[in-house]
Parts: C-alpha cells; structure tokens; sequence
C-alpha cells in the first residue's frame, strides 16, 4: 500500500553521500562515519550527510531504532576536523558561527530522532565524537575503546554537548576530570561511570548491538518516542541555557592566539607553546594576540592597528622605532 505521508524516508543510496554510510534493514537504520584516513573525523560536509540521514531516519516509519557508529576499527568518530578548523576558522572567525550552526542542528537532529539511538563504538571516541555518543541513547563499546575530550588541548572548548551532557551522565566530578585533563578513559572505566552500557570483546560488537536494537524493535513507538522526550529533558535543559551562548563564544574565541597555537601545533605534529603563553602573560604580556595588539601606527605611511611586536610596517616597510 502506498503511503500518502509527506514525511516518507528514502532509499539510501538516494542521497549520494561522500562521508558517510547509510542503510536500512530489518526496522534499523546504521549510520556510519565514514572518513577512515582521518579517524573518522566530521567534516562541514559530513555534518550534513549525517542531519540528512537523520532526518530520512527519523520520518521513515520502517526505521525504528538508529545506530551510529565509524568505519573501521580504529575509530569511532574522532570530533572535529582540526585541519579544516585551522585552514578555516582561525582565518574566517565569524564563520565558525555558521559552522556551529550545522552542527547544532545535526545533534538537535539525533536526539530529537523519536526513536532510539545507539552508538556503536568502534574505536577511539574523542572530542565532539563523545558528544555524539553522548546525544545517542544507549552505548555498546569495544574492548578496546578509549573515550576522551580535547578541547582544551588544542585551543577550543567542549560546549557542544560534553560540558552540558557529562556532568549529567557520569557525575560532576568525572566529567570536570575529563573535560579539564583530556586523559583517555578506557572502555572499563566508561561502563564502571556510566558512560557507556555495554562493554564486549570487538568479535561481538555487532551481536551486542543487533540483540540491543532487536529489544527496542519489540517496544511500542508511541511509547519510546515520549519515554525518550522525558529522559531528554536535563539534557534539553543544560543544552538549550548554554548552546547559543557558547555558539557566540567559539567564534570570537577563534580571533585569539589559543586557537591558532592549538591548531597549529596539531597540523605540524609539534608540542604545544602552553608555557611559554603562560610565561607571556606573567610577564605582563598579551598572549592572546600572536604579535601584541594593535596599538602601533606607522610614522612613514600612517596605517593603524599595526602589532605591537612589529619592528616595521607591513604596508610600507618602514621602521617602526623611530
């Protein structure tokens, strides 16, 4: 019988995605991150694979439970792509805003599916990959998993998700102890806090998680569906105080110095100048300018805003110290 709905889901391979996997079978949708050469890391255009997919997910009424997971075995999903951050965002500030945006509305899509969610957790989960576990329902991990936050290690903060869901999820305590020192936490330790439901040799992933997704399909929808609206709603709270706020703050944050050191020193694979910022500031420095702030102004051809630091003009190239 043909369904009259608007809201009918598609065949996968009606989408033609590039980043990620999609099938239905069986009253399961799985969607996969699928950049494997970058450990699974989301790409702008991954985030909208992944909200058009939820979306179809979520509107198609054979689907009745989603997993998530990354391809391979190495990775869940690693977070953000550090490397389009830095190409980007600490070029274009304001235009992480936007970016936040899809990202926003790719998470608000996964926890506002109506149905539930697992994450399958494959391999390593760090950054804004723990926020996607974090937005999934239930959690299945391989031995082998580590979960981890990064954001203060490469010059961003974790506000899309992990500072609102963590302390929530595993207690104040350990979500401060993860969120400040970024250390990995092991699969054990995740399932011993709360972090994850099941933990499973990597040869039973997959049984784990079919047998999980095959309870849910014996579950009225109806029912779900509100069960998971009630549950979501500490998570909407903390989400919806904080979001829009840490949306605006990401993206003037990405005009300082933390930003392109953190990003930078990631894409070079050098250590990080944390110290020496620190050192800078004691010293009565300004660390959050790579060059000083913008105080100078050239005698010669009288451009404003020159660096502090800078011994000539950048327009003309005379000296500075006279």
């Amino acid at each position: 019988m043909k369904s009259n709905s608007y809201f009918q889901g598609k065949e996968p391979g009606h989408f033609e995605f590039q980043e990620i996997l999609y099938e239905k079978r069986d009253w399961v949708a799985t969607v996969t991150f699928n950049r494997p050469q970058v450990y699974n890391a989301y790409s702008t255009l991954t985030l909208r694979e992944l909200s058009a997919a939820f979306e179809d997910a979520s509107w198609d009424d054979s689907v009745a439970v989603l997993v998530l997971t990354g391809a391979g075995s190495k990775a869940f999903c690693t977070g953000g792509d550090v490397a389009e951050y830095y190409d980007r965002y600490t070029r274009r500030p304001h235009d992480y805003w936007k970016w936040m945006g899809e990202f926003v509305r790719c998470l608000d899509l996964l926890r506002n599916l109506g149905k539930p969610a697992i994450a399958r957790l494959n391999g390593v989960v760090a950054g804004g990959g723990n926020e996607f576990n974090l937005a999934c329902d239930l959690a299945v991990a391989a031995e082998h998993v580590e979960i981890l936050q990064v954001g203060p290690k490469v010059g961003s903060v974790p506000c899309g998700g992990a500072t609102q869901w963590l302390p929530i999820t595993i207690g104040d305590r350990r979500a401060r102890e993860m969120l400040f020192l970024c250390d990995r936490v092991k699969a054990d330790q995740a399932l011993q806090w709360g972090l994850v439901n099941r933990v499973v040799p990597a040869a039973e992933l997959d049984s784990c998680v079919a047998e999980m997704a095959s309870k849910l399909v014996e579950r009225f929808p109806e029912c779900l569906r509100y069960t998971k609206q009630q549950c979501n709603f500490w998570k909407d709270l903390s989400w919806h105080s904080t979001i829009g706020h840490g949306r605006d703050w990401l993206a003037l944050h990405y005009t300082s110095q933390e930003p392109y050191e953190g990003m930078q020193a990631f894409v070079q694979k050098r250590p990080t100048r944390y110290r020496e910022m620190r050192e800078t500031a004691a010293q009565g420095g300004a660390p959050e300018f790579l060059w000083g702030p913008w105080t100078q102004t050239c005698g010669q051809c009288k451009a404003e805003g020159i660096p502090q630091d800078f011994r000539f003009c950048g327009c003309c190239g005379a000296s500075l110290a006279e």
